[in-house]
């Protein structure tokens, strides 16, 4: 840890009043996963980030991934793990490993972990309340254009009831949300976090959405960060090849966030320490913004 002398520790927290001021209140959305949540010390920093936000008066809902878990577990039992078009193949077998992990393992772990450092922390799925709905995803098949695929319990959101988040949130609770969600027969599906945690801040009229990732942000074609991008910059940037590979469906997320109402969404770099503090706290952020046009 740096050793800053106390002046420098006193301006620090002075830069970061404007933005306690400016955010207090709000509702902020972070999806958490990747490298972030595979190594301690920086599940403990972003635990301790979360417990701040929150007692600076912002309200904090996480919306937490689990596939390197998932893949683990599965591995051990004796399955493979497989994807098509990104998306895990979920079978009943998959589905009841998929539900043990983020809904069990994955979720309370970071339940445990903020309520250590003192905040108040509650674990729950999409199926909790009922307040995720969903439906069966059909992939379209990149050999055949007029097939769709069928790839097992993955589910596309239809609705969100935010009612149990809102209650939570007017209770100084802080909730931590597994990406499970249910049709009206009951039948669940895996759906994808990121897909889950955009939805979620869109219906909650979030200030912010959070993609916690692998990754520094969007980088220009000299490998510098972009930041304070529009919908219509990231559909040039697609289009150029700017943004390539797995980079797009991130920034898809990012702006089908700001496109339901959400002020900002932030791509981070969850390798950093404490980047969620950096990103909303201080000037210069740790990622790439996007905003409405």
């Amino acid at each position: 840890m740096t050793d800053f002398a106390p002046a420098d520790k006193a301006n620090i927290l002075s830069e970061a009043l404007p933005y306690i001021q400016r955010f207090y209140d709000k509702t902020i959305v972070i999806k958490y996963g990747g490298n972030a949540m595979t190594e301690r010390h920086l599940m403990e920093a972003f635990a301790k980030d979360v417990v701040l936000l929150k007692l600076v008066g912002m309200n904090p809902v996480v919306v937490h991934g689990g596939g390197p878990q998932i893949a683990d577990l599965l591995k051990r039992i004796g399955k493979q793990s497989e994807f098509i078009q990104g998306m895990r193949v979920t079978d009943e077998e998959t589905l009841d490993v998929v539900e043990m992990v983020l809904g069990g393992l994955v979720n309370q772990d970071i339940v445990t972990l903020i309520n250590k450092h003192g905040g108040k922390a509650v674990g729950l799925t999409g199926k909790d309340g009922n307040f995720i709905h969903a439906r069966k995803m059909l992939v379209a098949s990149k050999e055949k254009a007029d097939q769709m695929l069928d790839i097992g319990q993955v589910g596309e959101i239809t609705s969100i009831d935010p009612e149990i988040i809102q209650h939570l949130d007017a209770r100084d609770f802080i909730p931590v949300v597994a990406p499970l969600g249910a049709d009206a027969e009951g039948n669940a599906y895996n759906i994808n976090a990121d897909v889950a945690a955009g939805k979620i801040a869109g219906v909650l009229l979030a200030e912010k959405v959070i993609f916690m990732t692998n990754t520094p942000g969007v980088l220009d074609k000299k490998g510098q960060l972009l930041t304070g991008l529009t919908p219509r910059e990231v559909e040039e940037l697609t289009e150029d090849g700017t943004i390539s590979g797995g980079m797009i469906p991130k920034v898809g997320y990012a702006v089908d966030a700001v496109n339901s109402g959400v002020k900002t969404a932030h791509i981070i770099d969850g390798r950093v320490e404490h980047a969620l503090l950096l990103e909303v706290l201080t000037p210069e952020g740790v990622g790439t913004l996007v905003k409405r046009a």
